[in-house]
Order: structure tokens, then sequence, then C-alpha cells
């Protein structure tokens, strides 16, 4: 398969996945094209011991941490207490390991099946279809209860940045 094959059927996925990760397209779209252009550079590297896609997807999820460290670094001066928390904070939040344990914590204490959606979400990274199969609901079940488990933890943390 040459690399535009790979481009083209695999561009979409990696979308999505990004734009799952960061709640926004115009960043998931600056990422994928940058997933590609670093896939393209390192092609040579691919063992093969995984499906291109998860390959693509590390790349993606690196990038992505990346993104949100350089952005930290930009709104380091921030005072946070004054800044309303957008969509995709707790992912901000997650790359400072003080906060990600603190984050934790507050997962531990969320009711089910907000708990463990929003685990298989993050720390798992299913999809939405995947996690509905596995409580027998729907995609939109799942990607409401990750949404209303995200304002919870967003609430919880709140006074606490």
């Amino acid at each position: 398969m040459d690399f535009e094959e790979i481009y083209n059927a695999y561009f979409q996925d990696v979308y999505r996945f990004l734009r799952g990760l960061s709640l926004n397209e115009d960043v998931a779209e600056e990422l994928t094209q940058e997933v590609f252009f670093k896939a393209l550079h390192s092609i040579r590297k691919f063992r093969g011991d995984c499906d291109i896609r998860v390959w693509l997807c590390q790349i993606a999820k690196n990038s992505y941490f990346t993104y949100l460290k350089k952005q930290r670094r930009v709104t380091k001066d921030t005072d946070w207490n004054t800044v309303m928390f957008e969509e995709s904070d707790i992912e901000h939040m997650l790359v400072d390991k003080e906060l990600a344990f603190q984050i934790h914590q507050k997962l531990h204490e969320l009711s089910e099946p907000y708990k463990e959606v929003f685990s298989l979400r993050v720390f798992g990274e299913l999809s939405f279809k995947q996690i509905g199969l596995l409580f027998g609901k729907s995609e939109h079940w799942a990607c409401v209860t990750y949404h209303r488990a995200k304002q919870k933890l967003q609430k919880e943390m709140e006074g606490m940045v």
C-alpha cells in the first residue's frame, strides 16, 4: 500500500480520533495533517507488528499531548481562577501529573456509569460505539454519558486550579 492509499484510507479515522480528544474541529484538522506528515517521514520505521490505524492513532495521541503542552506554556501566566472552563480543559489538566492525580481522585468519587464510561473513553481510548456495545446501550447513550461525566468532573475541578 503506498502512502497516498494509507492517507485516503485512514484520514477520517485519525481526524475523528483527534476530534474526540480535542473537541475542536480546527485543532483536529491541523493535527491530522501533522500526523500524516510525521507518518510520511517515519513510514520506514513502521514494523507492521500492529494495525497501521493503531500506529497512526499513537502518533496522533502524541501530537495532541505535545499540542497541549505548548498551549500550557502559552497560557502559563493566566489566572486560572478567572477563566471559565472549556470543553477540553480536563484533557489539558491530565498533562500535569499533580492535577491528573486530583482528577483521578474526583473520577474515583463519580457514580457509575459515569466513572467507567469516562475511563473507557479517555484512558481506554474506546469509541462511543464500543462503549455503547459494552453497556448494551447506543452510541448516543455513551456519548451523552461521557459528556455528563466530563461536566461533573469539570465542576468538581473548578475550585482546585
